[in-house]
């Protein structure tokens, strides 16, 4: 898809295309899947499945597209179905905002900070399905780190590093020698191993080869293979290795950071699979009541009962809130748990973030070792240039996994950051994940968004959940993908 300077809306996904697309719903048809849930993740899975030719109905109880993964604009429906919900109704129940917020179609505020790698697995599931025509991405201006209360940019090739200032002069020797180390890697040359072998060898191992001292070994492993924690410095190095391609990789192909990033917001790329969906015969139904999951005598699925009706399938796929999101369902089966929480603070700036060299977007990563935490801190910000804010306006989501009982106080330091906050939105979400695979009773649950700044493990749920449902494993053909600068 080619993409030049024009930003005007794309024709894609509202929610009237949608409804008079797939329209011709009766309660009485069984369908192959349904899929409960509007996410990025079920939206994925119901386009790819519709266009495997599975006939597929996809329910939310929301009047609007995106669950957990919309956008939200500030006062109003866009359409007589909504597109985005609202920010102001979600988070301040009869308020309404200032007046210098400017236009309310102006705004698309994300849930979920997450963004596109640019040579990652969603961004070839884009290419794939050719969903890309529905939409306009540009990159995002840099990627940062910070390290001894100062933020700096991220090193990704062996110059950068020579460069860097978050390196003193004879680290910056050994981190040349690693990058050239990681870049010049063959599988089947063992003169490039200089006797590593990344599939036995820890991280901790290869850190040592090189002698690379903590601080390196944080950016290294937290702003560029974007590990949450320091669990993986003692498992195999291979992951890391791989992580680090992608990030160096990705860089290359813009040149400004490894992020590109949808216009309008992250919540048309679930609209934009839904869409898909739609063209292939899916069916869909919005600000629908999902009353009961029925089963048969065995537990096995057998319909979803709306509104007093129930509408038959073979198998079908949701996120964890329609599925007790843990708690007891019928029979006393628990189908999701709790494993942690992630708060998450939505903060409205007149300003770039400083210290970014006045990006209009970046992502800032705070390394868990910085601050005394297990887990990292991210900042993701964007602007009016994605059409996602007013004119001269900045949105800025800093968002980390909970640790304590005052979770607001655990992202401090990446407020701290920002500079002056206009207003601030917080939100504390739980992370839910199934008990069981699905294949036993063919009720297929997805995984909640986690903590990490990139879409790369909501694609791993992706493909999991596909394998299961399907029975084999989901095959990509190789694309590009074009940008804006």
């Amino acid at each position: 898809m080619e993409i030049d300077g024009n930003l005007q809306r794309p024709l894609v996904a509202s929610a009237t295309d949608l409804h008079h697309l797939s329209f011709d719903l009766t309660m009485d048809e069984e369908y192959d899947v349904i899929v409960l849930g509007t996410g990025l993740t079920e939206c994925i899975l119901s386009g790819l499945l519709s266009v495997e030719g599975k006939k597929v109905l996809h329910m939310d109880r929301n009047d609007y597209y995106g669950g957990d993964s919309a956008s939200l604009n500030l006062t109003q429906a866009r359409h007589c179905l909504a597109m985005n919900p609202l920010l102001y109704r979600k988070f301040r129940s009869g308020q309404e905002p200032p007046q210098e917020l400017g236009r309310d179609r102006d705004w698309a505020v994300d849930l979920v900070p997450k963004f596109i790698i640019a040579s990652g697995e969603l961004t070839k599931i884009l290419v794939h399905t050719d969903v890309t025509r529905y939409l306009e991405f540009k990159q995002i201006a840099g990627s940062f780190v910070y390290r001894d209360g100062r933020i700096s940019k991220v090193p990704s090739t062996e110059m950068e590093a020579v460069k860097s200032p978050l390196m003193g002069l004879f680290e910056k020797r050994r981190a040349k020698k690693f990058f050239e180390f990681l870049q010049g890697w063959k599988d089947e040359d063992p003169t490039t191993h200089q006797g590593l072998n990344l599939d036995r060898d820890s991280m901790k191992t290869v850190y040592e080869k090189f002698g690379l001292e903590a601080g390196t070994q944080d950016f290294v492993g937290h702003a560029m293979a974007l590990y949450l924690d320091d669990d993986y410095i003692t498992k195999p190095a291979r992951p890391t290795y791989d992580r680090i391609v992608l990030y160096t990789s990705s860089m290359a192909r813009y040149g400004k950071s490894p992020y590109i990033y949808p216009l309008y917001g992250l919540g048309e790329l679930p609209q934009s699979f839904a869409r898909l969906s739609a063209i292939y015969g899916g069916t869909y139904m919005l600000d629908k009541s999902i009353d009961k999951i029925e089963v048969d005598a065995e537990g096995k699925f057998t319909g979803v009962t709306s509104n007093g009706e129930t509408v038959k399938a073979k198998q079908v796929i949701g996120d964890p809130s329609y599925f007790g999101a843990g708690q007891e369902e019928q029979g006393g089966k628990i189908r999701v748990i709790e494993e942690g929480k992630v708060v998450r603070a939505i903060c409205l700036l007149k300003h770039p973030i400083p210290g970014t060299d006045d990006s209009d977007s970046c992502q800032i990563i705070i390394p868990q070792n910085q601050v005394n935490r297990r887990n990292d801190i991210y900042i993701a910000m964007v602007s009016s240039t994605h059409n996602v804010c007013a004119k001269d306006l900045y949105v800025a989501i800093v968002s980390t996994v909970v640790e304590t009982s005052t979770p607001e106080l655990e992202i401090r330091p990446g407020l701290d950051l920002l500079g002056p906050i206009y207003d601030k939105f917080v939100e504390i979400k739980p992370l839910y994940t199934p008990t069981s695979d699905g294949r036993a009773d063919n009720i297929f649950i997805t995984r909640s968004y986690d903590a990490t700044s990139h879409f790369e493990t909501v694609v791993e749920d992706v493909q999991d959940v596909w394998r299961r449902v399907v029975g084999k494993d989901l095959v990509l053909k190789k694309r590009e993908l074009e940008v804006q600068e």
